[in-house]
C-alpha cells in the first residue's frame, strides 16, 4: 500500500529537500556520522584524562599505625570526584554535539542516533580512563612504610554519565532551532526523488 500524494496547495513554495525522505535519509545520515562516532569515542580518552587531572585526591604517608593525612584532605572526595566528571562529561556533550552540527551531509534523525551512541560511549570511555589512571593504591603501597600514597579515583554515581549524550543533544537540537533553513542547511542530499519516496 503505498502512501497517497500530498495535495498540490500543502507542495506550492516548499522545497523538494525540505521533506523528510524516510530510512534512506537516516541510512546517510548513519554513513555520515561514523567520523562523528569515532571522534566521540576517542574524546572520551581526553576526557578521562581531564577528569584524572582535575579531581579532588587525598595523599596519605604509610606509617606503622597505618595511612595519615597529609595536610588536611576533605571528607568529600567522592562527592568531588563525580561533581569534576560531571562538569567535564558536559563540556564533553556539548562540544561533540556542536561539532556534529558541522556536518551538514548529516543533518537528521540518523546524526542523533550517532551522537547519542557516541557520547555515551565516550562517557563510559572518559569514566575507565580516569579510574585507571587514578587507579588506588596497591596493598603492597600500603604496606611499604614511608610510602606516600594518593586515594583512587571512582565514580559513585552512574548517572552522571547520562550529561554528555544529554548535553550533546542539546547542543544539536539547539542548532536545529535557530536554522531558518527548512532542510536544516542540510547538503549532499539527492533532491532528484520525489517527497513521497
Amino acid at each position: 500500500m503505498s502512501t497517497p500524494p500530498l495535495p498540490a496547495h500543502l507542495l506550492s513554495g516548499v522545497p523538494a529537500h525540505a521533506y523528510w525522505r524516510g530510512w534512506p535519509e537516516v541510512q546517510q545520515d548513519l554513513r555520515a556520522g561514523r567520523g562523528v562516532l569515532l571522534g566521540t569515542v576517542l574524546a572520551g580518552l581526553a576526557a578521562g584524562v581531564l577528569w584524572w587531572l582535575l579531581a579532588p585526591r587525598a595523599d596519605y604517608r604509610v606509617t606503622e599505625a597505618g595511612p595519615v593525612p597529609i595536610g588536611t584532605p576533605t571528607g568529600e572526595l567522592q562527592v568531588g570526584d563525580d561533581a569534576v566528571l560531571l562538569f567535564v562529561l558536559l563540556g564533553f556533550g556539548l562540544l561533540a554535539g556542536a561539532a556534529a552540527w558541522r556536518v551538514r551531509r548529516g543533518r537528521g534523525v540518523g546524526m542523533l542516533l550517532v551522537l547519542a551512541v557516541g557520547t555515551s560511549l565516550g562517557a563510559v570511555v572518559a569514566w575507565q580512563t580516569g579510574e585507571l589512571l587514578g587507579a588506588a593504591p596497591t596493598e603492597a603501597q600500603l604496606t611499604e612504610l614511608g610510602a606516600r600514597v594518593t586515594t583512587g579515583l571512582g565514580l559513585g554515581s552512574l548517572p552522571v554519565l547520562a550529561a554528555a549524550p544529554f548535553a550533546a543533544l542539546l547542543a544539536y537540537l539547539a542548532g536545529a532551532l535557530v536554522s531558518a533553513d527548512d532542510a536544516l542547511g542540510r547538503h549532499g542530499r539527492d533532491d532528484s526523488r520525489s517527497p513521497a519516496g
